[in-house]
This record gives structure tokens, C-alpha cells and sequence, in this order.
């Protein structure tokens, strides 16, 4: 009986420190402290919980609907990445008329939605694609909002092979599932059609993370901050030209007073007019102090955080951080580099799109070669850098045309060399050409 009771003590005792244990238990639940350290059964520890992740989501579409700074940040990264338009070239002939036919397709027109994947990208991370195609093999392309997906399966041994993507769609948020296109694996149904298949990209997605981080993510509180600083200086200059007369004299009595201030209230001085009185009446005015000078700093510090978190100089966004041309130029550069980071990024992501629906294209048709190599080229993103890079590739060509009549590089060499001080990837007919010359 001993041994029972010992027993039963060593499971239900207190064991020590259980005191503190017992007080943060008993400590009352709230919507701070409630979800805390919880997760969801199947999420990944390296993304967003599913709340917090819908709620940015939400916050970046209606800073994009009501902030102008946010509007003109997604609308400076569209233009730069898109605003050039994308040549899509193919070395295969009849993959590329056929690729012409499904970007030019009314239906797709693709040369306009780009600016829509764009946006998407800005605003949450990920884009996800739908793409349905018809019995005649031609593809349809649609975006799905990322708002709309619930969760992302993967491949147990690989969290970047997604199986599928379960959204919610209805009013009662009934869930759909969306199978992951699986290279390799599309074949027809006995009806001779395809299965809709999705495809996802991300931007700013940690390692080992499912989910892609927005633009606007990091800079949020600060838009926020921002327009209420900017809302409470409006209100302040709405009064600037508002005062109040105050009017000193030595009365009889309180009745004296109460009848001179009725007298004033109901015949007030107008603007511009000219008020005498005599020396028993002191007038002066009550105005109010805006501190205008001290108050511009503080806008210009939360402008410089916004700023510097979508990696943009704040003459982009309508401040004039400096007068200088030179000062402004070299600020340019490093958003610059950014724009054509995500330009790159989005040409790879329109030629992964444009392999799935010439893949679906060749189970119908015997002209498309679905192996054929298929490249998507952006428009330029500064102007400035086309009058450099034509300048090095004039020095490049002067020097490199000496060593070659001198025979001390070949043609292949030269042609490498004038296409790297351009900016340029040679093709590789040009090298072969320059090999034959």
C-alpha cells in the first residue's frame, strides 16, 4: 500500500517549481496571448502561421487601395520591370508561331496580364497560376489571388515538390483543391482533355519556406504611421487662420463682462477691417503653433524608413532628397539593380509558364518540339545605362579590332568581348559564326 501511495504521489505531486508553473496557468487568456507560440498540424515552421500571413495579405491589398505611397511603389516596380514589354523567342519554328499565337491570344493577352503578375508579386510574394487548356491545345492562363489559397502540400523529402493547393472559395469557404503541375506527368483523360493544373512562384522566400514574402510586408506600420502623421498635420493647417480675440478691460462687475462679450459675439470684427477702441480695451489673438519646421523632419525620418525598406531613393517617391543631378543619379542605382533582379526573376518565370502550355501543345500537335529552347528577354530598365554600355561597346570595339588585326585574339574572342562591354549574352550562333569567320 506503501508503494501505491509513493507512486500516485510521484504522479499528481507538485514538483519543484511548480508554483510558477501553476501561476502561468492560471494567468487569464487574451488575443495577444492566446495563439502564441501555437501552430497549425502541417505548417512549416519557416513561414508565416495562417492568420498572420492572411492578415498581411489584407493589409497590403488596402494599403494599395488607399495609401498613394503604397500605390505608386507597386506602380514604380511594374513599370520598370514590365514597362519595356518581353520578346519571347523560340528555336524551334513552329513552337514559336505557336507561342505567339497563345501570348497574343485574346483570351490571355499576355503582353498586358504581365503587369497584373507584376502587381501580384509586389503586393503578396507568390503568384499562382492557373492553366487550363482546351481539346485544340491551347492553354489559358488565369491568377489566382494568393489570398485565396489555404495552405500549400508538398513531398514529405522536399518541401519545393508541391503536390497540390487547397483554396477556399464560396461564400461558405468551401475548399478546392488545385493539383501542382507535375513535369512529365500530363497526359489527357479519355475525354481527350487536359486536368487544370496550377503553377507557383515566389519572391522573398526564406530558405526552406513554402510562402513568399510582399514588398510591402516590412514597410506596413510605417505607411500607417505616415498617413497619421500626415492626416494630423492637415487638421492642424485646416485651423492654421483660425484664432481667437481676446479682449482685456477692467469691468464693473461680472454682469459688465458677460454683456461686452455678447455685444462682440454678435457683431465680431470682420477680416481687414480696422477696430478702434480706447485704452481701457486691450485686443490680442489667440493662434495656433504649428512648428512646422520641426514637424517636417519627423515626416521626412518615416519617409526614409518607408523608403529604404522597398529599397527605393526618396526622390522616386516625391522628395527631393537632394539638389544635385549627380547625388540622384547614383541613388538610382541600387533600385536599379533591384528592378532587374525581379525582371530576371519574372522572365524566368514566363518562360517555366510558356514550357507548360507548348508541352500541353505537343500531346496535339506533331510541329511543337516541347524540348526546344524557349527564351523570354525584358525591355531595358534605364535609358542611362544604354548610352553607357553603347560607349563601352564602342571603346570595346576599338581595342578589341586592334588585337585582332595584330592576330593576337581570335574572332570568337572579339565578339566576346564586344558583347560583355555591352551588356549582352552572346548567343551561341554568333560564337560558332565568329568560329567559321
Amino acid at each position: 500500500m506503501s508503494n501505491w501511495r509513493q507512486q500516485v504521489k510521484q504522479l499528481f505531486g507538485r514538483p519543484a517549481g511548480s508554483e510558477e508553473h501553476q501561476r502561468q496557468l492560471s494567468l487569464e487568456e487574451n488575443d495577444n496571448t492566446f495563439m502564441v507560440g501555437a501552430w497549425q498540424v502541417g505548417e512549416n515552421p519557416r513561414d508565416r502561421q495562417t492568420y498572420d500571413r492572411a492578415q498581411v495579405l489584407a493589409d497590403c491589398m488596402d494599403a494599395w487601395r488607399f495609401n498613394p505611397l503604397a500605390r505608386r511603389i507597386t506602380e514604380l516596380t511594374t513599370n520598370y520591370v514590365t514597362g519595356g514589354g518581353f520578346v519571347v523567342s523560340s528555336s524551334h519554328p513552329g513552337t514559336q508561331a505557336f507561342l505567339e499565337r497563345f501570348w497574343n491570344h485574346r483570351l490571355n493577352h499576355m503582353s498586358q496580364r504581365v503587369c497584373e503578375l507584376s502587381d501580384e508579386l509586389v503586393l503578396s510574394g507568390n503568384l499562382f497560376l492557373l492553366v487550363s487548356t482546351d481539346r485544340a491545345g491551347m492553354s489559358y492562363v488565369r491568377v489566382i489571388p494568393s489570398a485565396d489559397i489555404a495552405r500549400i502540400e508538398s513531398s514529405e523529402a522536399d518541401i519545393e515538390q508541391e503536390l497540390c493547393y487547397v483554396g477556399q472559395t464560396g461564400l461558405a469557404g468551401e475548399e478546392r483543391v488545385f493539383p501542382a503541375y507535375q513535369p512529365g506527368r500530363d497526359r489527357l483523360d479519355p475525354n481527350g482533355e487536359f486536368e487544370a493544373v496550377m503553377l507557383h512562384y515566389a519572391v522573398n522566400r526564406p530558405a526552406g519556406s513554402q510562402w513568399g514574402e510582399s514588398d510591402l510586408a516590412p514597410v506596413l506600420k510605417w505607411l500607417s504611421r505616415y498617413n497619421a502623421w500626415l492626416e494630423d498635420r492637415v487638421r492642424l493647417n485646416r485651423f492654421r487662420n483660425a484664432f481667437v480675440y481676446v479682449v482685456k478691460a477692467k469691468f464693473a462687475n461680472e454682469s459688465a463682462r458677460s454683456n461686452r462679450q455678447i455685444q462682440l459675439a454678435a457683431h465680431p470684427p470682420a477680416p481687414g477691417s480696422v477696430l478702434v477702441t480706447d485704452e481701457s480695451e486691450e485686443w490680442s489673438v489667440i493662434a495656433p503653433k504649428l512648428e512646422a519646421l520641426d514637424a517636417s523632419s519627423d515626416g521626412l525620418a518615416i519617409k526614409k524608413m518607408i523608403a529604404a525598406g522597398v529599397g527605393l531613393p526618396l526622390h522616386f517617391l516625391a522628395e527631393p532628397e537632394s539638389s544635385t543631378k549627380t547625388t540622384a543619379e547614383a541613388s538610382g542605382n541600387p533600385s536599379y539593380r533591384r528592378f532587374a533582379e525581379r525582371q530576371r526573376a519574372m522572365c524566368w518565370i514566363l518562360e517555366d509558364l510558356l514550357h507548360v502550355v507548348a508541352e500541353r501543345r505537343a500531346h496535339l500537335d506533331r510541329e511543337i518540339d516541347p524540348g526546344a529552347v524557349i527564351s523570354v528577354t525584358g525591355g531595358d530598365i534605364s535609358a542611362r545605362d544604354n548610352a553607357e554600355l553603347a560607349e563601352a561597346g564602342r571603346k570595346a570595339v576599338e581595342t578589341a579590332n586592334g588585337l585582332y588585326e595584330k592576330g593576337l585574339i581570335g574572332a570568337d574572342e572579339l565578339l566576346r568581348l564586344v558583347y560583355r562591354f555591352m551588356g549582352e549574352q552572346m548567343p551561341a550562333v554568333e560564337v560558332n559564326r565568329g568560329k567559321q569567320g
